[in-house]
């Protein structure tokens, strides 16, 4: 069965937008995912692929129904993330990562029959999660279809059963016992097999009383005669080398041997020592290891990685729910995104109600104090919304959130919020303040001129663009001039936008901006205040017409009155 399933990307052709790592950094992003899991590798995947964007409303809405399953089935989640160290070995060190143009030596069978071993439990167990769990999901649907088409597999059975016999044979060789010739200088000369057994060595018993006796001088033993009726099968250790010479096994001194301890099975150098042996092993053993090839030969084709690649894009979904649901406990709104699919034909292509900035949930873990939550939509007469208002009144706490709006919906996350209704983007952009030592070169208007063109070239009708404080950087007139032309190449192109801006004039000449024969508008977007007092609500409204510069001087004692006093 050569179809793949993928939770994150069911569509192959689509083509992806990078965001890059600044614009996740302006919306906040880049801190709140380090929240999602403590593994670095786990944090990465789920930053990767929620900087992979496209505006497809089929692949927006498709993970967001796969993560409204999750959210609701904690019980299928807490089986999956029990399942996830199994499958994981199984992805980062199966056997369909190495190359096989060799013949399969006896460990190589042994180590393949694990892991088709734990192949099979793996898939009884994402079965059974699937078959019991309240699912509508398109892409959990398609899974457990495609898994359960493998369970009733004709061959699914045979296959189980080959292998569980199989696995009952191989697992009666738990030792080997060895016996080693010295040379004059007291190196290793040769080594054969004595037996295979079915009982592991214990440190209390065959090596312990070992080192006991090569430690004690007086009792060595006279000759090499058996005290048991043994057989002595020698063979020689060899390895290659890069030239394909072979050379003999290296030596090693018998004083190791002093040092023998008991070792667990986990231990990766010893498990790699029986490797060296499959020549003689195989020997001792040929019909197991012909039966063993015979019966994994049938499932040579056996696509494991099907299943395997499934757990981080399981990972990803789980740990977000796992967040989320601890964030919901404590108060906080999250609600599923709706997209807006073309065929509804809604005359608005953003409609978000009650919502608010992901930062502030820590803030407020620790401060206690309730978020003010707000709302704000797109549509053709709301393109371009130019923010103004009090200086620390929010504007960029709200630009924020509505770039996370995007970025955790078209992940297929909830969102923070009431309601959440969408056209996906193809991408956003950011263009905030840049550091000091990034406009040395450049001068700070110089900088913020060449990157608002890159952005602006790269954008298109169906990216978001945020904009922070842009071209307030050098003199109120050539930064007004320069914003002025800047938004109207924004109308004309159509790409959602939200402008906060310290230029109130641009807000005042709206009617301006307008003036014109495009579709798409602009409109005056304010942080209102009452008497001073900073409510950190938006809504449409001309701009007040003050920089609130009064405010922050009389908050720290700046003022004529204040300074003389």
């Amino acid at each position: 069965m050569s179809e793949k399933i993928s939770l994150l990307f069911p569509d192959q052709n689509l083509e992806y937008k990078k965001l890059s790592e600044v614009t996740l950094h302006d919306i906040g992003m880049d801190n709140i995912v380090t929240k999602l899991s403590i593994q670095p590798a786990e944090q990465t995947y789920i930053y990767n692929v929620m900087s992979m964007m496209t505006d497809s409303p089929e692949n927006a809405k498709y993970r967001s129904e796969i993560f409204d399953d999750l959210m609701k089935n904690r019980d299928m989640r807490n089986k999956i993330v029990a399942l996830f160290d199994r499958i994981n070995f199984l992805r980062d060190y199966g056997s369909h990562k190495h190359d096989h143009d060799h013949e399969l030596g006896v460990w190589d069978l042994v180590h393949r029959l694990e892991e088709i071993g734990d192949y099979i439990q793996s898939l009884d167990a994402i079965y059974e999660c699937l078959s019991t769990a309240d699912i509508h999901s398109d892409g959990l649907l398609a899974l457990k279809d495609y898994v359960k088409k493998l369970y009733t597999d004709n061959g699914y059975e045979g296959l189980k059963k080959d292998i569980s016999l199989l696995r009952a044979d191989t697992q009666n060789l738990r030792s080997i016992t060895l016996g080693v010739n010295l040379n004059e200088r007291f190196e290793v000369s040769g080594i054969g097999v004595i037996s295979l057994n079915n009982k592991p060595f214990t440190k209390s018993h065959i090596v312990s009383h070992f080192v006991d006796k090569v430690t004690r001088k007086d009792i060595i033993q006279d000759g090499n005669d058996w005290r048991e009726d043994y057989k002595y099968d020698e063979f020689t250790l060899k390895r290659a080398t890069n030239d394909n010479m072979i050379i003999p096994f290296a030596a090693f001194s018998p004083m190791a041997l002093m040092t023998m301890k008991y070792v667990s099975e986990s231990d990766n150098h010893t498990r790699s020592l029986p490797r060296h042996m499959d020549d003689v092993t195989e020997r001792m053993l040929s019909s197991t290891v012909k039966h063993l090839r015979d019966v994994l030969g049938k499932y040579t084709t056996l696509t494991i990685t099907n299943i395997t690649d499934l757990m981080p894009e399981f990972i990803y979904y789980i740990r977000w729910a796992e967040y989320i649901e601890k964030m919901q406990a404590k108060g906080f709104k999250f609600c599923k995104p709706t997209v807006i699919m073309p065929s509804e034909g809604s005359e608005k292509s953003m409609n978000a109600i009650g919502i608010y900035n992901m930062k502030l949930v820590d803030a407020n873990l620790l401060e206690e104090e309730p978020i003010v939550t707000n709302d704000i939509d797109f549509s053709d007469e709301h393109c371009l919304y130019m923010l103004t208002g009090a200086n620390r009144g929010g504007k960029t706490t709200i630009t924020q959130a509505v770039g996370q709006l995007f970025f955790m919906a078209q992940g297929g996350i909830y969102v923070p919020g009431f309601s959440f209704e969408y056209t996906p983007v193809d991408a956003i952009y950011t263009h905030f303040p840049a550091d000091e030592d990034q406009t040395l070169d450049l001068g700070r208007l110089g900088e913020e001129c060449k990157r608002f063109r890159t952005i602006f070239t790269d954008a298109t009708k169906n990216s978001l663009l945020l904009l922070n404080e842009t071209f307030s950087t050098t003199s109120f007139e050539e930064g007004y001039f320069i914003a002025r032309d800047c938004s109207k190449a924004i109308l004309e192109k159509g790409c959602r936008t939200i402008y906060n801006t310290h230029m109130h004039k641009l807000a005042y000449d709206i009617d301006e901006l307008n003036d014109n024969n495009l579709p798409y508008k602009a409109a005056s977007l304010i942080v209102a205040s009452d008497n001073g007092v900073r409510s950190y609500k938006i809504r449409l409204a001309p701009p007040v017409g003050l920089s609130y510069a009064a405010d922050i001087a009389k908050k720290y004692g700046v003022t004529y009155e204040l300074l003389t006093q």
